[in-house]
């Protein structure tokens, strides 16, 4: 007998007879769609739990992106505040912690809370004094003054304010704003409130309407007076050039100081609000992962049916030689092209709303005239998305994977059945 009629013909691994035979299954029950229902409800699982992760993470990481921006870009990333003795020194503290490596701005603040009225309405503030040189390094307000100018700050006795405080006390650059403090003259009926006007020069609109609406700027030296500080300070703001290593500042900041201090950072000043978000963010990746896990499991279920009514062509298969393998990687491939495809077309998908998700954000306002993303509600203007290439990896390579693994029972049953028994299995 000749040799090569004693055992099968054996294909290569992954050959192109194996990749037809998977195309021709994903075709096999089309009827409106290229694949079977359970197959297509796969595909859609998978591909609306990938684009649905993608962009609920783009959205979570912009939300804290965004407003970790505003929020350190108006408040320094460590608070200096004093021990033991009030800061008269400011000056010269300030200098010395400017002059750290990595320290791009140290500067005094006097902070007191005040009303704000006009004519018109009244609003309560947080009045902040600082110098001009400080206030025009601060970016998030020097370049987004929409009337007036800081020029001339410290000369005068002008003061900035947010576009929505500007707005709701019905003001613009160059009218009068009346503050009231609490803390005015003692006098021998008592303290009475310090109530002073004061000219706008400036409105600024960071987008953050926390700020926008309950901020007010003024010269340092007129809070001083205004607040009754004795020449000294409230704290003095720390800026660094990487706030995330926040902790590598603080030995440098205290030693170069020179005098008693407390020290607070951003992450405890605003520790209760992005860990609240932390938690949300990992609760809606877990979330929307099951979407993914369900999905997944439709390709077990519809693998299962396919093996079931394909008893006879593996039958046929075995006894023209198919190897146990060979039939595995058929049915591997068959439903590993639904989770390969689904999950390419979720990323896709998630990508393009990602970058248009303003637009969507406006579009869907307009067609239901609701305001869908109130300012006031979530702080920010306009609905962020930032695309975090680390985590969009991370679900594709998820995705892919429940999508493999759901695959390896039916193919590996299929690939168990031989001939008699596939035929009886039909």
């Amino acid at each position: 007998m000749d040799e090569t009629m004693k055992e099968p013909i054996r294909t290569a691994p992954f050959s192109a007879f194996e990749w037809m035979l998977s195309a021709r299954y994903l075709r096999a029950r089309r009827k409106e769609g290229f694949i079977s229902v359970i197959a297509g409800f796969s595909f859609l699982g998978i591909m609306l739990g990938v684009a649905t992760l993608i962009i609920v993470m783009a959205v979570m990481n912009g939300f804290r992106k965004e407003l970790l921006d505003k929020i350190l870009g108006l408040n320094g990333h460590l608070l200096v505040q004093p021990l033991e003795s009030p800061l008269t020194d400011w000056k010269d503290v300030a200098d010395r912690i400017s002059q750290v490596k990595g320290i791009r701005l140290a500067a005094p603040v006097v902070d007191g809370q005040g009303l704000a009225s006009s004519p018109f309405n009244a609003a309560g503030v947080l009045i902040r004094g600082m110098r001009a040189d400080d206030l025009n390094k601060l970016t998030s307000i020097s370049k987004n003054i929409k009337q007036g100018s800081l020029e001339g700050f410290d000369n005068g006795q002008g003061i900035a304010i947010g576009r929505r405080l500007a707005d709701q006390l019905s003001v613009h650059a160059g009218d009068t704003v009346t503050l009231v403090s609490p803390k005015g003259a003692v006098t021998p009926m008592g303290t009475t409130p310090r109530i002073k006007p004061y000219r706008v020069i400036a409105v600024f609109e960071i987008g953050m309407s926390e700020y926008d609406s309950g901020m007010v700027f003024m010269p340092l030296k007129e809070a001083q007076a205004y607040f009754n500080r004795n020449n000294d300070v409230t704290a003095i703001e720390v800026f660094t050039d990487n706030p995330d290593r926040i902790d590598a500042f603080r030995k440098s900041v205290t030693e170069a100081a020179g005098r008693p201090i407390f020290l607070v950072d951003w992450r405890q000043r605003n520790s209760t609000f992005f860990n609240a978000l932390q938690v949300e963010r990992n609760v809606m990746f877990l979330i929307l992962t099951l979407i993914v896990l369900v999905a997944s499991l439709n390709i077990v279920s519809g693998l299962i049916m396919l093996v079931k009514d394909k008893g006879s062509d593996i039958a046929i298969l075995r006894t023209m030689g198919a190897s146990q393998g060979s039939i595995m990687r058929i049915f591997l491939i068959t439903g590993a092209a639904i989770g390969v495809v689904g999950t390419l077309v979720g990323f896709c998908v998630g990508l393009v709303i990602c970058l248009n998700i303003e637009a969507i954000r406006e579009f869907l306002s307009w067609l239901t005239n609701t305001e869908l993303f109130s300012p006031e509600l979530y702080f920010l203007s306009k609905l962020p998305a930032e695309v975090d290439f680390g985590e969009t990896t991370a679900v594709v390579v998820m995705a892919l994977t429940l999508s493999f693994l759901a695959t390896l029972y039916p193919s590996w049953r299929a690939a168990r059945l031989d001939p008699v028994d596939a035929l009886r299995y039909e």
